[in-house]
């Protein structure tokens, strides 16, 4: 008797308690059209956080200079003769594993959390901003010092390691 005698208490409290804290603290607005605000509200934040992530981006790769890491890179690549052998998907996919690890991960954990997706393009578009000047920085270098640079076979967590091979001087890379 005294268990029924509980649950009883407990559900007209919830009865009394509940309206008064919805009433309290929610709008008309809300009841009419659900959870559209809270979608909206999201959208607010996350544009707002690829602005800052936008001016963070674009901030860190002001400089026209080439970046210290890329500079030690150029400056240890190896001498060949030849053209090591091409495989750009190989390259791509050993080169870019963060990213696409990000892309999954994220999207994987989409369907609860709306906002993670959100957040990590935020930090892939500072990424992107960051390196956006570096291929116009090794393109003066190979233009300049008439070499080209290639990504040579490595492992996916060991640095990347160039190679360096005669190419043409002049203006072979200027645009028409």
């Amino acid at each position: 008797m005294m268990r029924a005698e509980s649950i009883w208490n407990a559900i007209g409290a919830l009865v009394v308690i509940l309206p008064l804290l919805y009433f309290a603290f929610r709008s008309p607005w809300l009841v009419a059209v659900g959870a559209v605000p809270s979608a909206l509200s999201v959208l607010i934040v996350m544009a707002a956080w690829w602005a800052v992530a936008a001016l963070v981006g674009a901030f860190v790769g002001r400089k026209a200079a080439v970046a210290p890491a890329i500079g030690r890179l150029l400056a240890d690549a190896k001498a060949a003769t030849m053209m090591p052998e091409h495989r750009p998907g190989a390259t791509i996919l050993n080169r870019l594993w963060p990213l696409l690890l990000l892309t999954v991960a994220t999207g994987a954990i989409a369907f609860l959390a709306p906002q993670v997706p959100g957040m990590a393009a935020g930090f892939a578009i500072i990424w992107a901003l960051a390196w956006r000047r570096q291929e116009s920085a090794v393109a003066a270098i190979e233009e300049r010092d008439a070499v080209r640079f290639y990504v040579d076979k490595t492992s996916p967590l060991s640095p990347i390691q160039l190679v360096r091979t005669p190419g043409f001087g002049g203006t072979f890379l200027a645009q028409p």
